[in-house]
Parts: C-alpha cells; structure tokens; sequence
C-alpha cells in the first residue's frame, strides 16, 4: 500500500475532523480513541505521513516515542492504572485498520478485562472529561 492522504487521522491532523485532543506537538498529535478499551485510551500519531513503522522516519518515531511516554505517565496517574499497554499495528494481517502509523495507550487494571475495540462509539461528553483529566496531569509541574 502507498499511503493514503484520505485515512481518517491524516483528516483530523490537516483539521477537517474534528477529535478530542490530550496533547500536540509540531511532531506529533495525541488525542482520545473513541471506541476506548478502557477509560483513558488515547491514541498518538506523528504529523509524518507514515502508514506504518515501516514506512515512519526515525526522526518522527523518536518523537512518538516522546509523546507516548509523557502522555501514557499522565494517563497512568490520571486514571489510576495498575499498567499501562501499549499497541501498534503494522498491515490488515497485524490488525491494524488505520492506515496511518499510531499507538495506542491503554490503561490497565488488575483482573478487568478489556472492552472491544469495534463496535459504539463512546460518548463524546465523557471523551471531553477523560481528555480533561490527562490535561491536567500534563500541566502539572514535573509532569
């Protein structure tokens, strides 16, 4: 596959979607996913137009990487997490449905499964207060 300017993250970086955004960077953006495995879920992508790792400058991963570890301390805190599970997905094989390079920051709990991925979306008033409480946690000093 080439990528695909029309996949829907290329759309909400350019603007022409809208998202519930947690975080951004001249890199790279992080926003809530949202069909959320668990509370918290966030999604980060770079402003590099990759589809996947193989296709993803090391200059660009090096800042998702970046923002990964600082969003996914602030989601951790923020929602209490025993873990934090990371995932990324490279080709329909892999799972990935997505054609634009992201990982996903999932919080974890002790002996909570984890919801489906596919299927409702959630409400966008709770997106709104989940995103606001890893904002908080990411202005706070130190963070």
């Amino acid at each position: 596959m080439s990528y695909d300017n029309n996949n829907i993250f290329a759309k909400i970086l350019r603007g022409e979607l809208s998202a519930v955004t947690v975080y951004e960077d001249d890199a790279t953006l992080a926003f809530m996913d949202v069909m959320p495995q668990s509370p918290g879920h966030t999604l980060v992508v770079p402003r590099y137009p990759a589809e996947n790792l193989f296709d993803l400058d090391l200059t660009a991963g090096a800042a998702v990487l970046r923002t990964v570890q600082l969003v996914a301390r602030a989601v951790k805190t923020a929602f209490n997490a025993d873990g934090i599970m990371l995932n990324q997905f490279n080709g329909p094989a892999a799972g990935q449905t997505v054609f634009h390079f992201h990982i996903h920051i999932v919080p974890r709990y002790e002996n909570v499964p984890l919801r489906r991925h596919t299927g409702d979306m959630e409400d966008s008033a709770v997106l709104q207060e989940q995103a606001q409480r890893i904002r908080a946690e990411l202005a706070r000093p130190g963070a």
